[in-house]
């Protein structure tokens, strides 16, 4: 389940005040198909999400980093588009912005989660992104009882928002470890979820983002236990263990030791593509086409910014590791061939009876 970023922590990390947010010389129109405006800032970032939310925050801090290599004489500018889970801002990428590289686009997973789930709204490719950086957070599957509770006959209840949440990991994880779940979806927030768990509503959930061991913290008291984590991609596209939980098997690893059925596939490929979603909090992409000078460019500036102090704060504030390497096998699994995602969308139907609104 992810939770909303620090707001105080982050802005005084990245050195910005209130004050200067709002009043910020540098929100100016980005160059879009057709729309050729001047003078405008160099460089610019289309942000998937609203003004002041999680991306957007996140976006701001980037771009301090950035500006010192990339843009050192003129700000880069930002433009908020869209609702929270980016997907308005990513139609926007894939069908206005000029891959000329100038325009780059911060965005959340969740609009990841809506293309695979077969949201309507959506007009975009995730394949077709460029990576530049990312940030990554773990993902940590706990579940009342520890490891013995996945021998009971009894679904686990598992505490989600929705199907088509990043709580969707959870549900194929499950799946993958044979286990049956009976989900407890409209559970929005770690508040939430910790109620559910107290009351005894609620067996399990998926904790991703940004303070883990806090939102645990509760879970834990009502006998609930880390089991697992979705693990990371490594550069042979294999699931390892989660550097920020080293001492936590994979789900995949529980798996294999349980000795259960392996998934079909092209589900076994859609979960992948979930479970990396999940773990990315955000990402700076470039749009299909762009030259590969050009996204080198980006890239060397990238490597820059994240050694940028008041970004490393920021990261290390909110349990976030930052990554411009890595960034290319972090959201390499977005790539679904049309069996996964038929596979992904009749799992939805066929146990939940879920299909796109």
């Amino acid at each position: 389940m992810r939770v909303p970023l620090r707001r105080r922590i982050f802005l005084q990390s990245c050195g910005v005040g209130v004050v200067m947010l709002r009043s910020s010389v540098a929100e100016t129109p980005m160059v879009v198909a057709g729309q050729v405006e001047a003078p405008g800032p160099s460089y610019n970032i289309l942000v998937c999400g609203p003004r002041g939310g999680q991306t957007d925050r996140w976006a701001r801090a980037v771009r301090q980093g950035l500006g010192h290599s990339l843009s050192p004489n003129r700000p880069i500018g930002l433009r908020s588009v869209g609702g929270q889970d980016g997907v308005t801002g990513a139609n926007r990428l894939q069908t206005l912005v000029v891959p000329d590289g100038q325009t780059a686009a911060m965005l959340p997973s969740e609009a990841v989660i809506a293309f695979l789930t077969g949201d309507p709204r959506v007009h975009f490719q995730p394949g077709d992104w460029i990576p530049v950086m990312a940030g990554l957070n773990a993902a940590v599957l706990v579940v009342r009882g520890g490891l013995r509770r996945l021998a009971d006959a009894a679904p686990i209840r598992l505490a989600a928002v929705s199907p088509e949440s990043p709580d969707l990991a959870a549900l194929l994880a499950f799946q993958r470890l044979g286990v049956a779940t009976a989900p407890v979806f409209g559970l929005r927030g770690a508040s939430a979820v910790a109620r559910a768990f107290a009351a005894g509503e609620a067996d399990a959930v998926l904790l991703a983002g940004e303070e883990i061991p806090a939102d645990a913290a509760p879970l834990m008291a009502e006998g609930g236990v880390a089991i697992a984590t979705l693990g990371v991609v490594d550069d042979e596209g294999q699931v390892v263990a989660d550097p920020l939980f080293p001492d936590l098997p994979t789900v995949h690893a529980i798996a294999i030791a349980r000795g259960a059925s392996p998934l079909p596939l092209p589900l076994d490929q859609a979960f992948r593509a979930v479970a990396a979603a999940t773990r990315i909090d955000f990402m700076l992409v470039l749009p299909h086409l762009t030259t590969p000078s050009t996204v080198a460019t980006w890239r060397q500036a990238a490597v820059g910014a994240i050694e940028f102090p008041a970004l490393q704060a920021a990261a290390a504030a909110s349990a976030i590791s930052l990554t411009v390497v890595g960034a290319a096998a972090a959201v390499a699994p977005f790539d679904v061939s049309a069996d996964g995602l038929l596979a992904l969308r009749q799992f939805l139907f066929q146990h939940f009876g879920w299909r796109p609104s």
